[in-house]
This record gives C-alpha cells, sequence and structure tokens, in this order.
C-alpha cells in the first residue's frame, strides 16, 4: 500500500493578488490536486499565476461527502491543497470537516499562512484588542440570533463578524439592539480598491446606510463590554470557556480565566461543560 500524500491547507488573498505569499504559490505548483470552494474561483486565481492543476469542489452544503472523496485521493498517496474562494479554509469557509477526518486516518496536515479578514479588521479598527473573540456570521433565524448576541453580550473580548452586503443593516440594527451604543468598526472590502473603514457608535453605525447601497464584504469589530458592573449567567461563562479552548487554551485553564471574568466559580463553570463528568 502506498503511502498517504499530505493535505496543505493554504491562505489565498482576500482581494488585492499581490498578497499571495510565494509558499502559498509554491505549495499550489507542486499539488497534485487542488480542493477548491468554488473551482470557479479558484480556477480565475490559477491563471493569474499560471497554475495548472486537477481541482476538486469541497463547498459547505457537500463539506461531508466532498472530504471523503479528497481523503480517498490522499490515501491514494496524491498531495492535495486545499483552499477557499478567499483568505484561510476552515474560517466561516469548508475545510474543517476535511481536516478532521485526515487527522482520524493519520493523514498529515500542515498550513500555509495567508490571508484573513478578521485577522486584518481587527488590526485596522482603531479599538481596544488585546483580547477578542470570533463569532463569524451570525444565525439567520431571529431567535438563535438573539440567543447568540444575549450570550455574548457581557464578554469583556472584543466581538468580530462576518456579514454580506445584503444583510449588513439589518445586522448593525441588531447589534446595536443587544449590546448597545458600543464604539465598533466596519470594515469594508479590505485589501480591495475600495477598502473602507467606518468607525463610530453601532448607534451611527446602525444608520450609515440609510440612504447608500451596501457593497462589498464586512468585517464588523464590535468593543468588548465594560464588566465593572456586570453580571453573568453560567451559559455565558460556559461559552467563554469555549471561546478560549477553540483558540488552543486546555479547558482548566480556560475555566479558571474565564471564572476570573465572570466571578462564578470555576468548579461551576467546569461541571456546566462536564455534566457527565
Amino acid at each position: 500500500m502506498s503511502e498517504s500524500g499530505k493535505l496543505s491547507i493554504v491562505g489565498t488573498p482576500i482581494g488585492n493578488l499581490g498578497d499571495f505569499s510565494p509558499r502559498g504559490i509554491e505549495t499550489l505548483q507542486n499539488a497534485d490536486f487542488i480542493a477548491a470552494e468554488d473551482t470557479r474561483v479558484t480556477l480565475g486565481l490559477l491563471t493569474k499565476f499560471e497554475i495548472k492543476k486537477p481541482l476538486v469542489s469541497c463547498y459547505k452544503p457537500k463539506e461531508q461527502e466532498k472530504s471523503e472523496q479528497i481523503i480517498g485521493l490522499l490515501l491514494e498517496g496524491k498531495n492535495v491543497a486545499m483552499v477557499s474562494d478567499a483568505g484561510m479554509p476552515c474560517i466561516s469557509d469548508p475545510g474543517a470537516v476535511l481536516v478532521r477526518k485526515c487527522y482520524e486516518r493519520g493523514i498529515a496536515v500542515e498550513v500555509i499562512p495567508g490571508c484573513n479578514a478578521a485577522v486584518a479588521a481587527v488590526a485596522v479598527s482603531g479599538l481596544e484588542v488585546d483580547r477578542w473573540v470570533f463569532e463569524g456570521f451570525l444565525p439567520v433565524p431571529k431567535k438563535e440570533r438573539a440567543e447568540r448576541l444575549e450570550t455574548v453580550k457581557n464578554l469583556p473580548h472584543a466581538l468580530v463578524f462576518y456579514e454580506a452586503p445584503h444583510k449588513i443593516k439589518q445586522t448593525l440594527n441588531d447589534l446595536y439592539a443587544v449590546l448597545g451604543e458600543r464604539q465598533a468598526a466596519l470594515c469594508r472590502e479590505i485589501t480591495k480598491v475600495h477598502e473602507e473603514v467606518i468607525r463610530g457608535t453601532l448607534g451611527e453605525l446602525s444608520h450609515y446606510y440609510d440612504d447608500l447601497e451596501p457593497r462589498g464584504e464586512y468585517v464588523i469589530v464590535v468593543r468588548g463590554a465594560e464588566n465593572s458592573a456586570a453580571e453573568f449567567s453560567l451559559e455565558q461563562a460556559a461559552e467563554l470557556v469555549r471561546q478560549l479552548v477553540e483558540g488552543g487554551e486546555k479547558l482548566s485553564e480556560a475555566c479558571r480565566e474565564a471564572a476570573k471574568v465572570t466571578g462564578i466559580p470555576k468548579r461551576e463553570i467546569y461541571a456546566r461543560l462536564t455534566p457527565n463528568g
């Protein structure tokens, strides 16, 4: 049986093609196959850099099924590079399922860092962002969206959201309704020709598009809550732990940090997360 190939997670430009790293280009050149969120979008990128490789699609609705197909290629000894339409795969884009399946089967995985809209927006926001929580796209159903915002509204960390142009007005209204009059930065079309950072309170930003047509992709960065008088629920403390663990902290350390922030005893938070432990 031949040795398994390697999966490479490759970050691609989010707008300006000059941001594509030499290592990223080289990885695509050396891959046997390229797994793409949308093969049409990736074909344009490959054409720009004169790369000709077989493409296999791996998009969200079919991610489980497509990941198994890619695993088959890797088990045959093929090297596969995974890209999304823009930025880092696995971050609000396909890829995480494939990575988990590779680890389950002992297939090597490497990452080639690249552009990420959330990180870029945090850097350019001008807010206090020593600690921040990535929320990505909010749920669409009103009840689920409200519950998500209630869960994070008292966190002391800055909050980072993604949004599409046709939903940005409603999302800004929802953020203002739940989070209140906080400072925020609305980052649009990062690295592209019409890049723009609009800063103000959520109340001000909720009216920004009253007479303008939203265009492009958005990242919203919102100042964290001022916690001097904040009261936290046990579920909010548990959610903070989940965020910290996803960021790489061990469960015990994450519970300790959440206890400091929320004032809820560490043992209660731990018990909430491990009811059978």
